[in-house]
């Protein structure tokens, strides 16, 4: 495996290019396995643990471009392990919690440095991630309707979830396929249309079932902020006008397939229960905006936090937003770590949105989705969401990427 520090041209190996592929495709796996996390610890941890540690003692380097990246999310750990210094008796589940943290911030961190190390593998990545969307939907969607004995596995409290532990996970883990597919009808041949449309709709089905609300939002703004931004990037009026048509099209399949299944009296019930703006559980004496306010202020007196998991025990649930999970599990400095990466990757990826790369449309269909989740998580924790990591991984291998373009061409003007 090259290092990503090498720029020369090298002679053509066979042996060196098989490696290449078997690694890219070995990645590829590891995503795939992101979308079945059924039960812990998945496959996916596990062959992450070993991938990682392969990679980076074969010769894979972190740049000047992701370093950042691994201060801040090592800052922000930091945080979690003085954390647990305030805790009186500290069991096996919290440091646990602290250790997947890490772990998971190593993913985003590798993510990173093997796009840029070959910005190729972005397309197997995502290939990889629409057909663990579309199979882990699909058992979401035949569980919800029982389709075969033992199916009820793959759904919580009647809501599909697919092979996930919670169907607010689920749902959003659906939502950056979505757009891969969604970008590949607006520009793609016509010949691949029909395939495209049906894991849209598969897709998409199996959001509306998780009845997750942040899932819902998060799909309507992916798919609108999409369309938006290609609009801006393409400038012709034939383009324009065939993103409009197809948009249309899609929104009225989507409708329709909304109406078919609001036909099942059970979906119509739970469709028009989850539509209420405030649930039971939102407001009312510690209800999930009284925990905010009062978790907010309890930070303001805990500088090191309260330590991992520890907020339900204080209060009926948890945080449900991941500002304050971050306060809470973190601390001040965990928090503010997490702010600047957030706000850093925001600016990153809006700088580099527009630029004609050839890695653009994944860093425009990851920003999208990170912004997305900068929203839904006011109303929800995405700590520990593992697909969130890959997507922090994707926007600063591709901001590396433009880092080492920009720096190359100063070279060559030299």
């Amino acid at each position: 495996m090259t290092s990503i520090a090498a720029h020369q041209p090298v002679p053509f190996r066979p042996q060196a290019a098989a490696v290449q592929i078997v690694a890219s495709w070995l990645i590829a796996f590891g995503v795939f396995l992101s979308g079945f996390v059924i039960s812990e610890p998945a496959p996916y941890e596990m062959l992450m643990v070993v991938q990682v540690a392969l990679w980076f003692l074969l010769g894979l380097k972190i740049s000047r471009a992701v370093a950042p990246l691994l201060a801040l999310l090592l800052t922000f750990n930091v945080g979690g392990m003085l954390s647990l210094t305030v805790l009186r008796d500290i069991v096996t589940d919290q440091v646990l919690y602290v250790a997947v943290s890490i772990f998971l911030a190593i993913t985003a961190v590798f993510y990173a440095a093997i796009i840029e190390d070959r910005h190729q593998r972005l397309k197997l990545i995502f290939q990889a991630w629409v057909a663990a969307a579309v199979i882990t939907g699909m058992l979401g969607i035949l569980g919800y309707f029982h389709a075969f004995p033992g199916a009820e596995i793959f759904t919580r409290y009647d809501r599909a979830m697919g092979a996930f532990q919670d169907p607010n996970v689920f749902g959003p883990f659906l939502v950056a396929p979505t757009l891969y597919l969604m970008y590949g009808l607006l520009t793609g041949r016509l010949v691949d249309a029909p395939l495209r449309i049906i894991g849209i709709l598969i897709i998409a089905f199996a959001v509306f079932l998780s009845f997750s609300r942040a899932a819902w939002g998060l799909f309507l703004f992916s798919a609108l902020a999409l369309v938006f931004i290609m609009l801006l990037k393409e400038r012709t009026n034939a383009f324009r006008l065939k993103i409009l048509m197809l948009s249309l099209a899609a929104v009225a399949m989507i409708v329709l397939a909304l109406v078919i299944a609001l036909q099942f009296e059970k979906v119509r019930d739970l469709f028009l229960a989850r539509t209420q703006l405030v649930q039971d559980y939102d407001g009312g004496h510690l209800g999930r905006f009284a925990r905010h306010r009062l978790g907010f202020e309890m930070a303001m007196e805990r500088p090191f936090g309260i330590g991992p998991m520890m907020f339900s025990k204080i209060f009926p649930e948890d945080e449900h937003n991941i500002w304050l999970k971050s306060l809470m599990t973190y601390g001040w400095l965990g928090f503010v770590s997490y702010v600047t990466m957030i706000l850093l990757t925001f600016w990153m990826g809006f700088r580099y949105l527009l630029r004609d790369r050839p890695w653009q449309p994944y860093l425009m269909m990851s920003w999208i989705v990170l912004v997305g989740h900068m929203l839904i998580g006011n109303v929800i924790d995405t700590d520990h969401w593992r697909h969130f990591y890959l997507v922090l991984g994707i926007v600063w291998g591709c901001g590396a990427l433009e880092w080492r373009h920009q720096r190359q061409i100063r070279q060559d003007a030299a």
